[in-house]
């Protein structure tokens, strides 16, 4: 990229002039350079011999297609943020287009606001960007002049705006910051020389440092600790080894920050999420119900001129089925948002898990036998321990493993369902001989939006939420969740809770 002082550019690759004239007008009255490519290859071409900051590229193109061009981007040009804009707008593609490394998407027809915020929102990442790069180059600047200018360090430390701490091997304090000292509420001096554990109450900050400290660290694996503080506030630490030039560990140096801001502004997002979750719920289910009334009134209709041609009924049953999709995702992030909220277990009672699921057999037997579909049942001899938790937790934890388990099993197929206690767990196994699931799918299947496309799964709906529900509610027991699978011959979950689990307080 070019100095700060350069105008920034941005390269728009599109095939329709209309679109890159109109990007060009806009976009340059806001005091860009904008340059212009009407294919994949030009705009590669441009790349190679300008410093571009921003490109929006279109997907629907001759020749190399949008996608193509982001590889080569992404592969070239790691800097440069990509837009993705297409006339097909989809929740599809844009996931697809954000897997792949697009930083932001936007459909046709798109007017002139939409397009500045989405770009200036792009500007702001990329500034923010920079200044993370250059707060961490300096860390490093600092770390490294620690050994040999102690005195110009301790000016330049003092002056930062996060907090700073550094220990040596034995996990007594050499060094710390005022910003430090005012988050952990420490006085200027008295804790210099001191082990961390006589001066920090949290121990599971304690035992985070000390573990760097003493060069328990893995450079591959991103760790950090979160302090909650009396007053409200959270305080995020990082910590590195601090290494000799013998690659010793002599210590370690911890950042803290003040992430309270992005707790606030994650809780709005949350608090957004449901509320406009809620407003499009009631008018959807009115659609879905009109629809379904149109539907069997015309199915209905014995003589005379039908209501609705076939192929009206087609598009009548696919807006039906759409409209359906929709308020199982609306409801999917309702619950998502009450999971984070903390809000997962509203009603704490005594249950047994072994009801439960001999429940949810019983309601999901008859979308099994619509499949012409077999499920075995085997439960303890004896009554289980019982859980102290929401009932709504474990129907929902077990509803979507076995509604999943028939949905992505053929018809004629086997459904399994084994519970046993061991070692003071309820273990629930949830097996089926469906589709099954590829090994590089099975690290982000409970990730938020991820789903398995393939030509077997491609024609089922879903919203891609209902796995990283369960985990989210498996995880509130204190417990785990494990799969195992195989193309072509099916998938199967484990559930393993400990039979104290409690969440909540029994009235």
């Amino acid at each position: 990229m070019a100095g700060k002082e350069s105008i920034p550019k941005i390269l728009v690759i599109d095939d329709e002039t209309d679109i890159r004239d109109g990007c060009k007008w806009i976009l340059s009255r806001m005091g860009y350079d904008v340059l212009c490519a009407e294919n994949g290859q030009d705009g590669l071409q441009i790349l190679e011999n300008e410093d571009i900051y921003i490109v929006l590229c279109d997907i629907k193109m001759p020749g190399m297609d949008g996608f193509e061009v982001l590889a080569k981007i992404k592969e070239h040009y790691k800097s440069v943020l990509v837009i993705m804009i297409t006339g097909f707008s989809t929740v599809e593609i844009a996931i697809e287009a954000m897997k792949k490394g697009a930083y932001d998407f936007i459909s046709k027809p798109f007017t002139p606001d939409e397009l500045r915020i989405v770009v200036k929102r792009a500007f702001e990442t990329l500034h923010l960007t920079l200044e993370a790069n250059a707060l961490k180059l300096e860390q490093q600047k600092n770390l490294i002049a620690l050994q040999t200018e102690q005195s110009r360090i301790r000016t330049i430390i003092e002056t930062l705006p996060h907090g700073l701490m550094v220990t040596n091997i034995l996990g007594q304090i050499v060094l710390m910051n005022p910003v430090a000292q005012n988050y952990l509420d420490l006085g200027p001096d008295n804790c210099l020389g001191k082990n961390i554990e006589l001066c920090i109450e949290d121990k599971g900050l304690c035992d985070y440092i000390m573990e760097i400290s003493r060069g328990h660290y893995k450079a591959d694996k991103d760790t950090s600790y979160e302090l909650v503080l009396s007053d409200e506030r959270f305080i995020l630490a990082e910590g590195r080894p601090v290494l000799n030039e013998d690659a010793q560990c002599m210590g370690a140096v911890v950042t803290l920050s003040d992430i309270s801001d992005l707790k606030i502004f994650d809780r709005l997002k949350s608090e957004f999420v449901a509320q406009v979750s809620h407003e499009l719920r009631s008018p959807l289910s009115v659609i879905h119900d009109q629809l379904a009334m149109v539907i069997k009134a015309s199915d209905s209709e014995k003589s005379g001129k039908s209501v609705t041609s076939e192929n009206n009924q087609y598009l009548l049953g696919r807006a039906r089925d759409k409209t359906k999709s929709l308020i199982s995702l609306i409801s999917d992030l309702l619950d998502i948002s009450r999971i984070e909220a903390g809000n997962d277990c509203l009603e704490p009672v005594k249950v047994h898990v072994e009801d439960i699921i001999k429940k949810i057999v019983e309601f999901q037997a008859v979308q099994a036998k619509k499949k012409n579909q077999s499920i075995a049942l085997k439960l303890p001899d004896t009554k289980t321990p019982s859980l102290v938790c929401d009932p709504l937790t474990l129907e929902s934890i077990f509803g979507n493993l076995i509604t999943n388990a028939i949905k992505y099993t053929l018809e004629g197929g086997k459904i399994s369902i084994k519970m046993d206690i061991r070692d003071e767990n309820v273990r629930v196994k949830i097996k089926d001989n469906g589709f099954g699931i590829e090994q590089k799918h099975l690290t982000r299947l409970f990730d938020k939006f991820y789903r398995v496309k393939d030509d077997n799964t491609r024609f089922i709906n879903g919203t891609g939420l209902g796995l990283t529900i369960v985990k989210s509610l498996v995880d509130s027991l204190k417990g785990s969740i494990h799969v195992e699978s195989e193309p072509g011959r099916g998938s199967r979950f484990t559930v393993i809770l400990p039979c104290n689990a409690q969440t909540g307080q029994t009235e």
